[in-house]
């Protein structure tokens, strides 16, 4: 990097306010930059701009969409250019992105600018898609008890980022590792003998966090609740049964949670049989980018 690589106070305080871990943010995107710079500087701009050039430039939607990233975008810019460089939000993370409006501004060396460019627009456009198609899936199940939840199904090292992304598209957070909660799931059912053993070691081993199991079956899910579960998972279920364990469940307290040959299209129809969560990998592993560009002035 070209720039002291340290954030000023009021970039850190938005992405503390943001729920984001500075230090975190400032580790994602040295890892970004050193995949531009391993091999040396920017050769292209720094032959062709001068060394004293400045410039003021705008991150600019091509399309419509919500918005992820922003301030992290203008991390990338700071920690490139340094104190040479200022940076102005201009529209907030969750909001929707109108084509041609500005989010992001910059004014510092042309060089600095330039080299930030890709990486800023890489990481902006990406949780600007996790945002925008966690959105669809909110807006599909409007009106229903359902809330649209992420999985670990994530890119390695961007996992905050992307759940990030997908609060603020309206979704909510499931585990963000394998210590924050347990999830039981099939491999752990054969491994252990079956749920019941399952659930016993788990609270025997880390009682007090919170324990949620996945159920292939009916019989299953009766079994889960029987030994004291809240949370269950109901793993590619048909309607039909997904309505009978909610039936099953009503007035007990469980939780469900659909997963498992969900689809955007289908996402009402699941929402209304009255499951409580709609966990959706494809949040963090399948969505497109947000176009966004980068407009020297």
């Amino acid at each position: 990097m070209t720039g002291e690589g340290v954030l000023r106070p009021a970039l850190t305080t938005a992405l503390d306010s943001a729920g984001l871990d500075p230090a975190e943010v400032v580790r994602v995107i040295r890892r970004a930059l050193e995949e531009d710079l391993t091999l040396g500087p920017d050769v292209t701009t720094n032959s062709t701009v001068p060394a004293d050039a400045r410039a003021t430039g705008d991150v600019v939607p091509r399309t419509s969409g919500v918005l992820a990233g922003v301030p992290v975008a203008a991390a990338v810019f700071e920690l490139v250019g340094g104190p040479d460089v200022e940076v102005g939000l201009h529209v907030p993370d969750g909001a929707t992105a109108q084509p041609g409006r500005p989010v992001l501004s910059v004014v510092g060396p042309t060089r600095s600018l330039l080299t930030a460019e890709r990486t800023a627009l890489n990481l902006i456009s990406h949780l600007s898609g996790v945002a925008t198609l966690t959105r669809r899936w909110v807006d599909a199940v409007d009106g229903t008890r359902a809330a649209i939840r992420d999985t670990r199904k994530t890119t390695p090292g961007l996992r905050a980022l992307e759940k990030y992304a997908v609060r603020c598209g309206g979704g909510v957070n499931h585990r963000m590792a394998l210590g924050d909660a347990a999830l039981v799931k099939d491999n752990h059912v054969a491994a252990a003998g079956g749920i019941t053993a399952a659930v016993d070691a788990v609270r025997a081993h880390a009682p007090g966090v919170p324990l949620e199991v996945e159920c292939d079956t009916l019989d299953q899910v009766r079994e889960a609740v029987a030994v004291g579960v809240e949370l269950v998972l109901l793993d590619n279920f048909s309607l039909e049964d997904t309505r009978a364990a909610v039936d099953l469940m009503r007035g007990s307290g469980v939780r469900l949670e659909a997963s498992g040959g969900l689809s955007l299209d289908r996402a009402p129809e699941v929402a209304a049989t009255g499951v409580d969560y709609l966990a959706v990998g494809a949040l963090t592993h399948s969505a497109p980018v947000l176009d966004l560009g980068f407009d020297l002035r």
